[in-house]
């Protein structure tokens, strides 16, 4: 309670005191320039931009699917296509029409769907204000094709991506910008899309597929997205809307048995989903196919992390509704109670549950390990010039582009340690592999995952560690990072070379 009473009152005017010196000053800057436009004008409280009411948006639409990326190759085994970030607008509230950045138009991006073994070549295109870069978020792709914040495409400026997609790499991936400094910004302003790589010897590949990508949009009343204030740095970035493929609270029919993958692209925003308490099947995680289905009623997904799961009927049919559950994840200063989120309508269909496989997948232990590596994230607070100021940390130290971090092996399997020495729930995310979770630790007590699965992020609750395996595909270098991505913009990153 001191700590957050400390925050709340640091924060002052504004909510800049916390920030760190660039990002301060990048903000008053533009409280200045605001402040000269107002020049001349009435002063009073009323004339600052407010947020957007909780029902401005409309709602109860049916749920549209993800409009897809063209493929304009004729070849077989080969997926071309082309990205465009660039400003778009669109009138979600009625005459006021919202600048976004998006690809192709699109919000969200369009989904890119290939399969194992394609060769992959991505045109990006930016036509944006700022530089940026694509990441593929969980795909094994080399580190220059990666979208690293050391290679960002300049404002007007093209690339192409190109990689291959290996057998057994199936899963639910995204993509979204990487460049440091400007990555909260790009994706809060719509830069995002799925990704789904897709196996040939699928089991489930019989069940209908419905895919939920989950962003949230900050909305100013007058239709304008907002800079993030104090608490936003702070805490992570959450919109009052929480969208699904864009739209809000939509309904959603089934018409059986349904596969569902879904996506967290929040910036900041922890999703425990639940159906009303009819209950589901996770078969899948951020690198696809679990070995066996697991029978749950509710599932905590942190930022960036993926899941899939089967939706089936129920004997007399009925409606349910999609809804995030409260989750504290510890946030400092000022905030609002944390409550339910409404997502979206289900109208289960009646009938007999689809049959699942006793097993879905194999999934190999990578084995024992012959290197290991502790990773710490830490925030810190310090007074600078009569000004409190926020340290986001890896290991003791803020995101350099100059620094190597830590040194692995190709190939070589490793046990990483993952500590949260933090007030806060932190997501860790690590570049162009996957891992194993071994197991949690939390007040000194451990438990071991409860399934064996692929991963590339997990979530850390204050004080926790997790301990996992994984095996680096390619050489170069990777980004290691929290994904909330205020977090990661102040330097709760680092660099891992791979030799």
């Amino acid at each position: 309670m001191i700590r957050r009473t400390f925050l709340t009152h640091a924060l002052g005017v504004g909510g800049l005191a916390l920030l760190p010196g660039w990002l301060r000053a990048a903000s008053m800057e533009h409280d200045m320039a605001a402040m000269g436009d107002m020049a001349g004008m009435d002063h009073s409280l009323h004339a600052l931009p407010t947020l957007a009411a909780a029902d401005a948006l409309p709602r109860g639409a049916a749920l549209r699917e993800l409009p897809k990326l063209a493929n304009r190759s004729k070849l077989p085994g080969e997926f071309k296509g082309e990205l465009i970030a660039a400003p778009t607008q669109v009138e979600l509230l009625a005459g006021q029409p919202t600048s976004f950045w998006a690809y192709n138009g699109s919000l969200p991006g369009p989904l890119i769907e290939v399969r194992e073994g394609d060769r992959v070549q991505i045109r990006f295109i930016n036509r944006l204000s700022q530089p940026s870069t694509i990441h593929w978020h969980g795909l094994p792709v080399p580190p220059e094709q990666d979208g690293n914040p050391h290679d960002p495409v300049p404002p007007g400026g093209e690339r192409t991506y190109s990689f291959n997609l290996p057998k057994g790499c199936a899963g639910t991936y995204w993509y979204h910008p990487h460049p440091h400094g400007h990555t909260a910004e790009q994706v809060f302003r719509g830069l995002a899309g799925a990704f789904i790589v897709r196996a040939a010897d699928d089991p489930l590949a019989h069940i209908s597929e419905r895919h939920l990508l989950l962003s949230d949009l900050k909305l100013n009343a007058d239709g304008s997205i907002p800079d993030n204030d104090g608490n936003d740095w702070m805490n992570g970035r959450e919109g009052q809307f929480v969208l699904i493929n864009g739209q809000h609270q939509p309904q959603i029919q089934l018409q059986g048995p349904e596969r569902w993958r879904i996506w967290n692209a929040c910036s900041a925003r922890y999703l425990k989903l639940n159906l009303g308490g009819h209950s589901f099947s996770l078969i899948g995680t951020d690198g696809g196919l679990i070995e066996q289905a697991q029978t749950l009623t509710e599932i905590l997904l942190a930022p960036a992390e993926r899941i899939e799961i089967i939706v089936q009927p129920s004997a007399q049919g009925g409606q349910v509704a999609l809804t995030a559950a409260i989750y504290d994840r510890n946030k400092m200063g000022s905030v609002a109670a944390e409550s339910v989120i409404s997502l979206a309508q289900i109208s289960l269909a009646s009938g007999q549950p689809a049959k699942l496989p006793a097993r879905l997948r194999s999934i190999a232990d990578l084995g024992p390990t012959s290197a290991q590596k502790r990773v710490v994230f830490s925030e810190t607070m310090r007074m600078d010039n009569g000004q409190h100021q926020m340290d986001f940390l890896v290991n003791g130290k803020a995101f350099d582009m100059q620094r190597v971090d830590l040194t692995s092996k190709l190939g070589e399997v490793e046990l990483w340690e993952i500590s949260n020495d933090s007030h806060m729930d932190h997501p860790f995310h690590i570049h162009g592999c996957q891992f194993q979770v071994i197991e949690h630790e939390l007040n000194g007590v451990k438990t071991p995952a409860p399934y064996r699965a692929w991963k590339d992020t997990i979530n850390l609750r204050p004080k926790e560690i997790v301990r996992v395996k994984m095996a680096q595909p390619f050489k170069g270098l990777r980004m290691f990072h929290c994904h909330i991505l205020e977090h990661e913009n102040q330097g709760m990153m680092a660099t891992l070379e791979v030799i």
